[in-house]
């Protein structure tokens, strides 16, 4: 399958890209700068020059591919709907580009639009008022394809996709850890915090582009990990003491507001359906194991 790929040169992208490779496809990943441009043939794939908001790139990206994974998703977060709006727009000109063709289209999500205070499956409803309900507008574009021929799903990540150079929540947190000289979590630290490994997740995208049905739900996540125990592995790896905070103090304490509230959030998701459906099972290290022996610390 030759599949078109956007967000190929970030994080979790390159491990996407090195699996679809290594399975015997061919990968044009949309390519922003020589930077990303480099990346991407480093890896093994063919750059595309453009970005979200050149839509003529992206309508000739898809239209010459057999599939199409859509994983960028970025600008300002303290405009969220101005993301949003950039998101969808993308995923329209993607997925109309693939209308009436029968081929696969797999967009990407987060684990954190769903509800809180209990453990959702993938047949279970965004929180439309949630903290990272600026996601749902994406999903919702995408599988609307499905009823135009379009083997449509969508890929909740878990908000720690976890491996080597992560400079997400996780890194966010041992930096301020390392600032303040204590590791915090938000009030007992119970709530949960969904985690998989970024050389897992890549598997759930491949199999998702392979064969996961139209209109399918995905959930990339391996495990829910108390945040207590995240930030006393910390603690614990830099000599420094663990504490509570209120969500009054951690609104200061962590790099903005929303991060904060991120850490405090409890919304564990299981990934039994995603397991069931594509045959999928997590083999690499869990993030306790990654933070203690990785390169976080």
């Amino acid at each position: 399958m030759h599949v078109f790929v956007t967000g190929g040169s970030g994080l979790t992208g390159p491990a996407v890209v090195t699996e679809l490779i290594a399975a015997g496809h061919t990968v044009t990943g949309l390519a922003r700068s020589d930077a990303s441009a480099a990346r991407l043939e480093s890896l093994g794939a063919t750059p595309h020059r453009g970005s979200l908001d050149d839509l003529d790139s992206l309508r000739t990206g898809a239209e010459a591919a057999d599939g199409v994974l859509h994983m960028a998703f970025g600008g300002d977060f303290t405009d969220p709907d101005d993301m949003m709006r950039r998101d969808r727009t993308a995923i329209e000109v993607l997925g109309k580009a693939l209308a009436h063709s029968g081929k696969p289209f797999v967009s990407t999500s987060g684990t954190l639009v769903m509800p809180a205070g209990r453990e959702s499956t993938e047949r279970d409803e965004p929180d439309t008022a949630g903290i990272a309900a600026f996601r749902i507008a994406g999903e919702r574009a995408c599988l609307a394809f499905a009823e135009q021929d379009v083997r449509a799903s969508v890929v909740r990540l878990a908000p720690t996709v976890h491996g080597p150079g992560d400079r997400g929540f996780i890194a966010w947190l041992v930096d301020t850890a390392r600032r303040t000289g204590k590791s915090a979590y938000v009030g007992d630290g119970a709530n949960r915090w969904p985690a998989v490994h970024r050389l897992d997740a890549a598997v759930v995208f491949r199999l998702a582009l392979e064969g996961a049905p139209a209109g399918s739900v995905l959930h990339a996540t391996a495990e829910n990990v108390p945040f207590r125990s995240i930030a006393g592995t910390i603690a614990d790896g830099l000599g420094l003491p663990a504490v509570s905070l209120t969500p009054e103090a951690a609104s200061t304490h962590f790099p903005s507001p929303f991060i904060a509230t991120a850490y405090g959030f409890d919304a564990p998701v299981s990934s039994a359906l995603t397991r069931e459906l594509l045959g999928w099972s997590p083999r690499h290290a869990s993030l306790l194991d990654d933070v203690a022996n990785g390169d976080y610390l």
